[in-house]
């Protein structure tokens, strides 16, 4: 399974998108598609949307079952400690310690 949130995305990448995911709120995307697939969807949507910030949830083969990208401007960010993903709502760059304590 994927998991795709897109901060004000094109309507061209938003087509593209509903071929394989489908849309239960305005510019998050929930599909289930194969890794390729993920990958060149993923590529295509940076290629052609410059600014454009993602947060993308997919399957993966760890303890939890998931990990966590993003690309661009987001106001979140996945980051690994210890093995799990978690996502940072506040994040201070280069400053790992701080991230840390801040999502636990």
């Amino acid at each position: 399974m994927t998991v795709i949130i897109a901060n004000d995305t094109p309507d061209a990448v938003r087509g593209l998108l509903k071929r394989w995911f489908i849309e239960p709120r305005p510019n998050v995307f929930v599909g289930t598609i194969n890794r390729k697939v993920r990958e060149k969807t993923i590529e295509y949507i940076r290629r052609n949307s410059e600014g454009l910030g993602l947060l993308i949830i997919s399957t993966d083969n760890n303890c939890q079952g998931f990990k966590i990208e993003t690309f661009g401007a987001t106001d979140r960010k996945g980051t690994e400690i210890s093995g799990l993903w978690l996502v940072a709502e506040q994040w201070v760059e280069g400053d790992h310690q701080t991230a840390e304590q801040a999502v636990l």
